[in-house]
């Protein structure tokens, strides 16, 4: 593949230096690779390949240094001693001594031979030491352990080497228990740094669970206890079956053609599959969009899968090593879990290689055994490999055995470790196999940035929310959840609306409709009642229509809440929706899961629930809601000794609609800033913590002016916080109240004292200035949402009840975005009274609604064409 003797020749004849020559051979053997893995030559023989090239390279400019020097070695370690590169690896090196009194006589040619590396483009990372140096930091630190047992002699005497490999072998130092017990934490730590998922949407290639690291674990402990040398030897110690180990390999071979592609598409040294390449590298390895599937999402799916299969035999081989290092093959006696099971060192196994041949139901069996017993810590290998070997028997005879049924069921209704064993149904492939439109799903990726889960993983994540409202030590996570969860007559409904919600993922066709008919049919062939198989099939049907209608809807509207009541049609449906709805949310996107969020839901629900209780043919109308929230106002104004006829005559200038949008609680907090607030330190500009909302709420009360929408939200997104919701209101005396409900940009609310003085300073300082300066956010845009074409998209519909317009804005999210939108406002003449704030990954789906400066609705086409041509104007895509 390389023309090594040309190299010799080259640098036999050249009087200068040769570092051009060096370069060249360098690249000219790096383009030979890279043209090697667009021809799908084998990813073995081109990481070989590399690290071949490299030692020519390093070989002759040693001894361009060193000569024949016997005082030192050049030895590889670490990926490369295994004589694994990809194009952007770390050349890991380190210089090995005979003695430590060589170092000062060698510093000279040293420095002169890494500088040599560093200019003709390698990027190395080095160690000098001596052997004595190498047993104290090995004994220290298992990290330089592992590189020195992977190490391979690049040149140099071999004696020296050999004499190092043998004053750091187990017979020296970390013995291969020893070595085991801290390779298997480190592993530990390292999983739940990724949250023991495989399914994290921009994966670590090589340090997520079921990545290359995973591998080289397995690698690391054959060598050391068994001195093996390759993966192989996992099957001749009876470890690995022969088709486990082409698995493993293929995985490994897989994993590092996608490592491979990412080195050479980056042009450096990087193991996470950010999204700004993923969708580059679909395109590489042959995928195209297609119905419900872009080609992205196809390319991740086959690497999630692939890890979850890597991160099972991981599971096997550790539990073998477990047996073979640390028990040293001694088994305690089995105890007896009736006919077909039993357990040693607390892992479940069969009492026979053929129970589930003999008795295909104990492949449910088995997970239910597990829920009963909680003091197991999980399958022996044994059994999981025989669980693999059997999968095939669950077919559609199987799935309509009673037996089977009766055992699925019954896992659903466990107290305990109903989540920790669908989990691990899923890692075996049992719920596929049970459950065959679950396999569509298993690894499935939604390329934005809502999702933060596989499909599979987030199905499963809503089961463990939902399983959290079961433990009383977590009930302050979500008090009001947890009470209404322990009413439901039959958690296990709700459980498989979990299950089905989003099975239809990825078919085509909407997936809600979709999904219900698999529930239903799944509900009937369980036996279960017409009754609970329909309402498990209206929660899959239905289980994002809660989150929408609270999120895009005014939800103090009467009508909207009397509309959303008649869909839910009773108090039990809306509990099971309402609780499925937050463990959904929250299962989404945890990190942005918030208490404002939790505060919309709530407040949908318990405006419904109490439209159910009145009655759906006695419907509350907004003149007595309107009386309603003023007389608990004034209450609560009296009790704070104000007078009721000054509030009175404040409020004859407000709308109807502010009575209709703000709780008594929010009302008061608002009046009392009002009128405890002389007329010559307007404007007002005060910030309130909202216990109900979880946000803090800025105020604004003072004189109407045009661009105050805009002008407040620059200022906001200036000082880093969230807007979540807002509501502006004219009185008819020429003054503006608005509030926004805000968040900082973790979700907290603002802290009272310092920073709070700090936005108010801000705002008021920002609200009084003259100049017409253009409005500017000075904030980048998140690297991740750059990824993603997003194009900017404008719906209008009417709202006749309250005479206005509704304007819908998807786009993609980025600072600064209400600030244009607000002055797309201003320059049309549009009024704004409420706006809704939602980020859904990297978009925003923003509802305003809005009237003219009389007003009025937006009935114009022409002005409806020029209110979207300005907004989209100045939200280029």
């Amino acid at each position: 593949m390389f023309d090594f003797s040309a190299l010799d020749q080259a640098l036999a004849d050249t009087s200068s230096t040769p570092i051009p020559i060096f370069r060249d051979f360098l690249k000219l053997g790096s383009e030979t690779i890279r043209e090697g893995f667009n021809q799908e030559q084998p990813i073995t023989e081109l990481v070989a390949a590399r690290a071949h090239l490299v030692d020519a390279v390093l070989d002759r400019a040693w001894r361009l240094h060193f000569q024949d020097s016997t005082d030192a070695a050049l030895v590889a370690v670490g990926g490369y001693g295994r004589g694994e590169l990809h194009p952007a690896s770390d050349i890991d090196l380190q210089i090995l001594l005979d003695q430590e009194d060589h170092f000062e006589q060698l510093q000279e040619p040293l420095g002169q031979f890494l500088s040599l590396l560093w200019d003709i483009g390698l990027e190395v990372g080095h160690s000098v030491r001596t052997i004595e140096d190498c047993i104290r930091e090995a004994s220290n630190d298992i990290t330089v352990a592992t590189n020195l047992m992977e190490s391979r002699l690049l040149v140099g005497p071999e004696s020296l080497f050999k004499m190092m490999r043998e004053a750091t072998s187990p017979a020296k130092i970390w013995d291969s228990k020893r070595f085991f017990e801290a390779k298997f934490a480190e592993q530990r730590a390292r999983h739940q740094k990724f949250e023991d998922s495989e399914s994290n949407l921009e994966p670590n290639i090589k340090e997520s669970p079921g990545g290359l690291r995973d591998i080289q674990m397995i690698g690391w402990v054959v060598k050391r206890h068994f001195q093996a040398d390759t993966l192989r030897d996992l099957v001749s110690h009876g470890f690995l079956n022969e088709d486990e180990y082409q698995t493993l390999i293929e995985g490994q071979d897989y994993l590092w053609r996608i490592r491979f592609a990412l080195h050479t598409l980056t042009g450096r040294r990087g193991d996470i599959l950010l999204f700004d390449y993923q969708r580059t590298l679909a395109n590489q390895f042959g995928y195209d969009d297609n119905t419900g599937n872009l080609a992205v999402e196809q390319f991740m799916q086959l690497f999630y899968r692939t890890t979850t299969e890597l991160n099972r035999l991981n599971e096997i081989l550790l539990q073998h090593f477990q047996e073979a290092i640390l028990l040293e093959n001694r088994l305690d006696a089995p105890v007896s879990h009736g006919n077909r099971f039993q357990s040693r060192n607390r892992f479940l196994e069969v009492t026979h290689p053929d129970v589930f041949s003999r008795t295909p139901t104990a492949l449910l069996e088995l997970f239910l055994i597990l829920q009963e017993n909680p003091e197991l810590k999980g399958v022996r290998a044994s059994t999981i490999r025989l669980l693999r070997d059997n999968i095939q028997l669950i077919n559609s005879a199987f799935r309509a055995d009673i037996r089977a049924q009766s055992l699925f069921m019954e896992i659903l209704r466990q107290p305990r470790g109903i989540t920790r064993e669908l989990r691990r149904m899923n890692r075996y492939g049992i719920l596929a196999a049970y459950i065959p439109a679950f396999e569509n799903i298993v690894g499935r990726m939604q390329y934005d940035l809502f999702h933060v889960y596989t499909v599979d993983e987030h199905t499963l994540m809503v089961l463990r929310n939902l399983r959290r409202l079961s433990v009383p030590e977590l009930a302050e996570e979500t008090p009001f959840c947890t009470q209404l969860f322990r009413t439901l007559p039959k958690k296990e409904l709700i459980y498989l609306a979990a299950l089905f919600h989003d099975i239809a993922k990825g078919r085509g066709g909407n997936h809600s409709i979709l999904g219900e008919k698999d529930a239903v049919d799944f509900c009937r062939l369980h036996h279960l009642s017409e009754y609970d198989s329909h309402l498990v099939g209206w929660l899959v049907r239905n289980h994002l229509v809660m989150s929408m209608t609270a999120q895009r809807q005014d939800i103090n509207d009467p009508d909207v809440i009397q509309a959303f009541a008649e869909n839910a049609g009773n108090t039990m449906h809306l509990d099971y929706l309402y609780l499925l709805t937050v463990a959904d949310s929250w299962a989404t996107n945890p990190k942005r899961w918030n208490s404002w969020k939790e505060s919309l839901l709530r407040d949908l629900y318990k405006s419904t629930r109490r439209a159910l209780q009145r009655g759906l043919d006695n419907p509350l109308a907004q003149e007595e809601l309107i009386r309603e929230t003023k007389y608990e106002t004034l209450e609560l104004l009296a009790k704070a000794g104000h007078d009721e006829r000054e509030i009175l005559r404040l409020w004859q200038s407000f709308s109807p609609e502010y009575f209709l949008s703000h709780s008594p609680n929010a009302i008061c907090r608002q009046i009392q800033a009002i009128i405890t607030t002389p007329p010559e330190d307007l404007p007002l500009v005060a910030i309130h913590e909202t216990a109900e909302h979880g946000g803090s709420d800025v105020l604004y009360y003072g004189p109407d002016r045009d661009n105050l929408f805009a002008v407040m939200t620059t200022l906001l997104d200036q000082l880093g916080l969230s807007i979540v919701n807002s509501r502006i209101m004219s009185t008819t005396q020429g003054f503006s109240l608005d509030s926004f409900l805000v968040m900082e940009e973790d979700g907290s609310p603002v802290q009272l004292g310092h920073r709070a003085e700090e936005i108010i300073t801000t705002l008021k300082a920002g609200l009084t200035q003259k100049d017409d300066r253009p409005l500017k956010v000075h904030r980048r845009m998140p690297r991740q949402h750059k990824s993603f074409d997003t194009p900017t998209r404008i719906f209008f519909s009417q709202d006749p009840a309250y005479n206005r317009t509704v304007m819908r804005l998807i786009a993609l999210d980025r600072p600064g975005l209400l600030s244009e939108v607000g002055q797309a406002f201003a320059a049309c003449d549009i009024r704004l009274q409420h706006a809704k704030i939602a980020t859904i990954g990297a978009e925003v789906e923003d509802i305003f609604f809005i009237t003219d400066r009389e007003n009025q609705p937006l009935l114009d086409k022409h002005q409806l064409a020029r209110l979207e041509a300005a907004v989209t104007t100045r939200l280029p895509e």
